[in-house]
């Protein structure tokens, strides 16, 4: 059932970003939503996480979880930056959105799927996504200059609206009408393959003629989204060294598992159409990767046993 699931969000990702470029006059009137419909996903995201249970794991473990966010939201953007003007400057803005954006909701699934800590996941993804407002502006500022461009507050109130509004909201109706926020929680997959569709067709219909006259683009993007993916994997089993094997494949899936449809939304409001088909072209190693990560995760697992 996974399998088909992954399956059909590829579909639904893939055949919306060819039908945003292929027919854009169709899907024109979608491009003012794509904001509105970010917000919408996380607001289904955020329904199925408790904040109780993300400040209790907080106070147990503070110093890991603080050095950690700083390694995620700082450091990591920052050597991704570095490393992409090195190898491949054209994408170093965008490898560095990918790496500074906060851990996507979808993440503590990927820490169940891979027998990961959770409740480690989900404090990664709920605190990096209350800090990812402020730092990642002022990363982009400091690194590209793109203040002389954009208004640096303009970047985090753009931010911090898609990402506070969403959170207070589900705070709000899990309280207020628990029902409907449980029926929502059990529609949760439809709904969100429908507003990732309408995103895509939003984003990808408002730079139609860039990629018709640049084919070449979408493959460059998707090795480039390959090299962050496998990029943040491998910084997270460095960074993770000497922690116990579920710890270890948390701190891999939170760098691994990050909000790329905010990326998408974000880049498509600031940037130029490179960084939006990066942020959509990592749908591949979002899921391809997953065979990579249980492969080293099974590893360790027969080393340890052999030990």
């Amino acid at each position: 059932m996974r399998g088909v699931k992954d399956l059909l969000l590829l579909a639904v990702s893939f055949g919306s970003l060819l039908a945003g470029i292929t027919a854009s006059e169709i899907f024109a009137p979608l491009r003012p939503y794509p904001v509105l419909c970010m917000m919408g996903l996380l607001f289904l995201s955020f329904l199925s996480i408790r904040l109780v249970d993300v400040f209790q794991t907080a106070r147990r473990f503070p110093l890991r979880i603080i050095g950690f966010l700083g390694f995620r939201l700082i450091m990591l953007p920052v050597a991704m930056a570095g490393l992409f003007r090195l190898i491949w400057p054209a994408y170093g803005l965008s490898a560095t959105l990918l790496a500074g954006i906060s851990t996507g909701a979808v993440a503590p699934f990927f820490a169940h799927l891979l027998g990961a800590n959770p409740s480690f996941v989900l404090v990664v993804v709920v605190f990096s996504s209350l800090a990812v407002p402020f730092t990642l502006p002022a990363l982009v500022a400091l690194l590209f200059s793109r203040e002389l461009e954009i208004p640096l507050a303009a970047m985090m109130r753009l931010l911090s609206l898609v990402i506070f509004l969403p959170l207070a909201a589900a705070e709000v109706l899990k309280k207020v009408a628990s029902p409907a926020a449980d029926m929502l929680r059990r529609n949760q997959y439809p709904l969100s393959l429908l507003l990732f569709a309408l995103t895509n067709l939003g984003v990808f219909s408002q730079y139609a003629d860039f990629f018709r006259g640049h084919p070449l683009r979408i493959l460059e993007a998707l090795g480039v989204a390959f090299a962050c993916g496998l990029s943040f994997i491998g910084a997270g089993m460095l960074v993770s060294r000497g922690w116990r094997l579920e710890d270890r494949l948390s701190a891999v899936v939170s760098l691994w598992i990050m909000n790329k449809i905010l990326v998408i939304v974000f880049s498509a409001r600031f940037f130029t159409p490179l960084e939006p088909t990066v942020a959509a072209m990592y749908t591949f190693p979002f899921y391809a990767l997953v065979v990579f990560v249980r492969g080293w995760r099974n590893r360790i697992h027969a080393r340890n046993r052999a030990a």
